[in-house]
């Protein structure tokens, strides 16, 4: 049985409307993000998938306390990217480890390309791929949201390289197309991502995410992510998200929970309502859907050697609402792993 923690918040947020922080004119960047700033220095690694020359970038940040011999590998989630998880990586590289934080193709500051077959399995070798020029043998491994499926799907596909696997509020605790979400085209999901917007990005964050609490630091990001959407590579960037929704709604990780051998740390925030086509989903099969605060209890006893930490009253990232608490829980989780 997996050993469950629970992490209580001493203050909630005081409640705030979204709108007080919004910019009146978000700023665009490239179709690889160009003109953003990233937290720390971001390098290319050149590679050959598909038939195409690609450029995945990452950032590879060394150890700022006393070296513990270990590197971390950061996923990130589908509407976020390497540089989201500025937070983690300064408490992860002060308390001693090597931080690797890769954009996965078709995200952030990597390659968009007009072709692509999307899969877990792709993007978790891409990774390895990575991580092999960089000299790492063995890591740990931490996924937010779609970064979780991802995750996932590297341990399972490379046990003996995975040290220890961690979770943050991942997606794909349920399988949403046989619980009953229609399924769309890439081109409904293209239609879709042609029309990102801040406001559109500040409300559905506001509502899944945060739970109605709103922090001006989170601008930083909905602008980055908007940027990315309405900049000169708008349609590049929009078509390639496209076929990533594809993937994610075609590809559950779910059914292969059970399997995964290494020590796993599942982090979650339990007043998050992520699901994938929540919104075009029968009102009975909506309201079902996304119940953090029941789902990470439930995988945490499919996966064999799982600790389950949860945070009451947090939403999908934890990680950005409540940074200390959180890096507090992450760092004795993974040393007690």
């Amino acid at each position: 049985m997996p050993r469950i923690r629970t992490f209580c918040l001493a203050n909630l947020l005081i409640g705030c409307t979204f709108s007080a922080f919004a910019t009146a004119e978000s700023p665009t960047y490239g179709p690889e993000l160009q003109g953003f700033q990233s937290p720390y220095p971001v390098e290319h690694f050149t590679f050959q998938s598909q038939g195409k020359s690609l450029q995945m970038g990452y950032m590879d940040v060394p150890a700022t306390g006393k070296p513990n011999g270990r590197s971390v590998v950061l996923m990130h989630g589908k509407n976020f990217c390497g540089a989201t998880w500025e937070g983690s990586i300064k408490a992860l590289s002060d308390a001693g480890y090597r931080v690797i934080a890769p954009d996965q193709i078709g995200f952030c500051s990597s390659s968009k390309p007009d072709h692509y077959q999307y899969s877990f399995q792709q993007l978790a070798t891409n990774t390895h791929q990575l991580l092999e020029k960089l000299g790492i043998q063995k890591a740990t491994v931490i996924g937010h949201s779609t970064g979780g499926m991802l995750a996932t799907r590297y341990a399972l596909m490379y046990p003996e390289q995975t040290e220890q696997l961690a979770m943050v509020n991942p997606i794909g605790l349920e399988d949403w197309k046989a619980l009953g979400v229609p399924s769309l085209t890439v081109d409904q999901w293209y239609a879709r991502e042609l029309k990102v917007s801040a406001d559109g990005i500040r409300n559905y964050q506001l509502n899944t995410y945060y739970v109605g609490r709103w922090k001006p630091e989170y601008e930083r990001w909905v602008d980055m992510y908007a940027g990315l959407s309405n900049g000169p590579g708008h349609t590049l960037v929009a078509w390639n998200s496209a076929l990533i929704y594809d993937m994610i709604f075609t590809q559950p990780v779910y059914y292969e929970f059970k399997n995964l051998q290494m020590p796993t740390l599942l982090l979650i925030g339990t007043s998050d309502n992520t699901a994938i086509g929540k919104d075009v989903a029968p009102p009975a099969v909506k309201a079902k859907l996304g119940n953090y605060a029941v789902l990470g209890k439930q995988v945490a006893k499919l996966i064999p050697h799982a600790t389950l930490v949860e945070f009451p009253g947090l939403g999908h990232a934890p990680q950005m609402e409540e940074p200390a608490q959180f890096h507090k829980a992450l760092l004795q989780g993974l040393n007690a792993l």
